[in-house]
């Protein structure tokens, strides 16, 4: 009221040019409103997600986001860096509201998250070295070998727990950060130290592309460590939520540009790549 009453007593023009400033105003306002800023997290988990030494995130997760920054401009992605081991910490924190690629069992059954259908698949094998007399047999009691494995990730073998204290006390193993590493530590042929490697599919597969000359050094196990389908969570009340991040995706998945990013990293489509859920 108060509002409507000093506008009665202005001159005609005044008012006009009032009137317009405060829609063009408005207009701002709204369009800025309408830009959803989105808190990513990463982790190095390669080829689905790694970070480069520029700070950049590369593999699946990189191609993905450059392409839906690119073809959608209300919404952007604010990376927000953070470790196997520290990123369920960090979004309780409220550091981060969306992550990429994560299976719900891995640690966020008890968090506030609401997570998209399977956008993704792999699975996890056990790699030894290929050595005269060696068979599949070696891995029938693979929790008695010395075992590598990185930090933070959930394991079949383990019931999933990441707790480097248990698992040791449980287990004869060795924690890295890096599948390389542990790959070469295979290579090195240092029973005392590693015998089995613990690798998914993907990164395993990956490095014999790049080194072909280790396709016969490897004995890697028939059946896998654990498959498990990849979803992305979404924070609960968060600024998106998990249909819509299917909505985003949906162009991607008719269009086969999603497929060409999966192809590329040596990764696999779950069975039915998901349409976007009703609005």
């Amino acid at each position: 009221m108060k509002l409507q009453l000093g506008l009665k007593r202005r001159h005609p023009l005044k008012v006009t040019l009032l009137i317009l400033g405060l829609t063009l105003t408005l207009g701002v306002t709204t369009t800025v409103s309408a830009q959803t800023n989105i808190a990513v997290g990463v982790y190095n988990f390669p080829p689905v997600a790694s970070v480069n030494s520029e700070n950049k995130v590369e593999g699946l997760l990189g191609d993905l986001l450059r392409e839906l920054d690119s073809t959608n401009d209300k919404v952007t992605f604010r990376i927000v860096y953070t470790s196997p081991k520290r990123r369920h910490l960090d979004f309780h924190a409220g550091l981060y509201d969306v992550i990429f690629f994560e299976n719900p069992s891995w640690g966020w059954e008890n968090l506030p998250v609401n997570a998209t259908r399977p956008i993704l698949m792999d699975e996890d094998v056990y790699v030894a070295l290929n050595k005269p007399g060696r068979d599949q047999s070696f891995f029938d009691n693979v929790t008695e070998r010395q075992l590598v494995a990185i930090s933070g990730y959930h394991y079949g073998f383990a019931g999933l727990s990441t707790d480097n204290a248990e698992l040791e006390k449980r287990f004869n193993i060795e924690f890295s950060h890096s599948h390389s590493r542990n790959l070469d530590l295979i290579k090195a042929d240092r029973p005392s130290l590693a015998e089995v490697a613990v690798v998914s599919r993907s990164y395993l597969q990956s490095h014999l592309n790049d080194n072909p000359e280790d396709s016969d050094r490897f004995l890697v196990s028939g059946t896998p460590d654990q498959t498990y389908l990849l979803h992305i969570m979404a924070r609960d009340n968060g600024p998106i939520d998990a249909a819509t991040l299917e909505q985003l995706l949906s162009p991607l998945f008719k269009d086969g540009r999603y497929q060409q990013f999966v192809d590329k990293r040596d990764l696999q489509l779950p069975p039915g790549i998901p349409e976007p859920a009703a609005p």
